[in-house]
């Protein structure tokens, strides 16, 4: 049998490096370059459930991602990025791989859960579909546009009780300690895992890089540790296939942080195990860590630690979990009621939470509801502090796009449906103005494709004009594409 020719992009080091580590396994990983890469997305319950799943599944040819409960791979030629439901939030685009780590984090409704390293915003789309609008959600992303970016996912997604937030780890460590039931550490890393993927990403791979890479995780993951509460759970991931980043920095953090432990999940088959033999203990409870190979799975190379801190109880430092300054101004929560009784029906009102006028919070002109469970953000970088509810306008509420989001239909009074790939909801992305069907009332509108809220209208007469977000318009897409 020949040996197999790799691919001409992936450095000399890196080849040399993977053949000591894989050994005879190292001719078929190289073969995996070869393969066709499987595309996935994974579906909202925020916003599916039921016959629409299978719905879903017949549109765009999906099969299941046998380690992500909502988790598919999807026919390419489908194109569900170019379809309405994507812009809907109805599923987001997302390497079948990358879904593990969220899913081995399991969280559950009523946590409070922190992504610590959450840009583009997969991993806590992820979350906040899982924790069904309860608990609460921190978003971290260091890096400024990324933030924003991670914040219009959290967005599109409809999430309600998200914050995002754009500091470094260590500020956030001083702000939530032993806060949080659930952190995942997404760590910067080589990216060797996606290389198949990104094949420019190989030019800025080195040595050297991977040594720079492992020594920030250190810093990261002991950041997340603080924040962790007694008897919570930190899943570790990267996207590369170093153990001086994965199994050897996981030995490195349980010699440092004997209150931690490696926790296993049954159920995984599909998903590989942690080499004991590439660290320097060989401890075997490495191998209750995972690894996802291209040669293996059907996904692209990951490694998931699942880390459980011992005790139990609350145990919350979080300036004695002091809230905000909410909205005290009458004019101001005023605007909101009339929004409310124009536009939402009471199961609207109930949805939204009938307290509501107890979390708002205000910032500058952007009204915003606070989630429940967020402690005092004062000093920290905020990009978005909760559900964005509109812009206050001369003593009246314009309402946002991400309200709309969150919303479905029996939420309001007034509401539109065009179908999926019909030509009304292409004219209606791309900021046209359309005729109403439905009704016979003015007022603000919420705009459906198919069952699936996507943004606002404001009826005049039997004008439907479009509120649909500039920047977000196909036609400014296109332009900057």
């Amino acid at each position: 049998m020949s040996e197999q020719i790799p691919p001409s992009f992936l450095p000399q080091a890196f080849l040399l490096k993977m053949r000591g580590l894989l050994g005879e396994e190292y001719e078929e990983f190289i073969k995996s370059y070869e393969n066709t890469r499987l595309s996935g997305l994974r579906l909202n319950p925020l916003k599916v459930s039921g016959d629409q799943e299978t719905m879903l599944a017949g549109r765009f040819g999906l099969k299941k991602v046998p380690w992500a409960r909502e988790g598919y791979y999807y026919d390419n030629e489908s194109r569900p990025g170019k379809h309405s439901f994507h812009e809907a939030g109805v599923y987001y685009i997302q390497e079948p791989s990358a879904m593990a780590a969220a899913e081995l984090l399991d969280p559950q409704p009523g946590e409070r859960v922190l992504d610590l390293c959450a840009a583009p915003g997969g991993k806590s789309t992820q979350i906040g579909g899982r924790l069904l609008g309860q608990g609460l959600l921190v978003a971290n992303e260091i890096h400024p546009a990324r933030a924003k970016i991670l914040s219009q996912n959290v967005e599109r997604m409809g999430i309600a009780n998200a914050v995002v937030t754009n500091e470094d780890p260590e500020t956030l460590a001083r702000q939530f300690p032993c806060f949080f039931h659930k952190i995942v550490v997404d760590a910067p890393c080589s990216g060797e895992g996606m290389f198949r993927k990104d094949p420019e990403a190989a030019k800025q791979w080195s040595l050297e890089n991977v040594a720079m890479c492992a020594a920030r995780q250190e810093k990261i993951l002991g950041y997340g540790a603080r924040m962790l509460k007694p008897g919570g759970r930190l899943v570790y991931s990267t996207c590369t296939f170093s153990p001086e980043e994965d199994e050897c920095r996981i030995e490195q953090f349980l010699e440092q942080n004997p209150d931690f432990s490696l926790e296993t999940a049954e159920g995984y088959q599909e998903l590989g195990r942690g080499r004991t033999e590439w660290t320097k203990s060989g401890r075997r409870d490495l191998e209750n860590t995972f690894r996802i190979w291209p040669h293996r799975s059907q996904g692209e190379g990951h490694y998931i630690a699942i880390l459980k801190k011992s005790g139990h109880g609350e145990e919350l430092g979080v300036r004695k979990l002091q809230m905000p300054a909410r909205v005290k101004d009458r004019c101001i929560i005023e605007a909101w009621e009339a929004f409310a009784e124009d536009t939402l029906t009471e199961e609207g009102i109930r949805f939204l939470g009938e307290d509501i006028k107890e979390r708002l919070v205000i910032f500058g002109q952007q009204l915003y509801k606070l989630p429940e469970m967020m402690p005092d953000y004062k000093g920290l970088r905020v990009l978005r502090p909760g559900l964005h509810l509109g812009t206050l306008k001369k003593n009246r509420l314009e309402p946002s796009h991400g309200l709309a989001l969150c919303l479905k239909k029996n939420h309001v009074k007034r509401w539109e449906s065009r179908g999926g790939e019909s030509r009304d909801i292409a004219s209606y992305l791309r900021g046209g103005t359309l005729t109403a069907q439905e009704g016979d009332t003015k007022g603000w509108t919420l705009m459906l494709a198919e069952a699936y809220s996507i943004g606002w209208a404001k009826r005049v007469g039997e004008t439907l004009k479009n509120h649909y977000p500039k920047g977000l318009r196909l036609q400014d897409i296109d332009k900057r594409q």
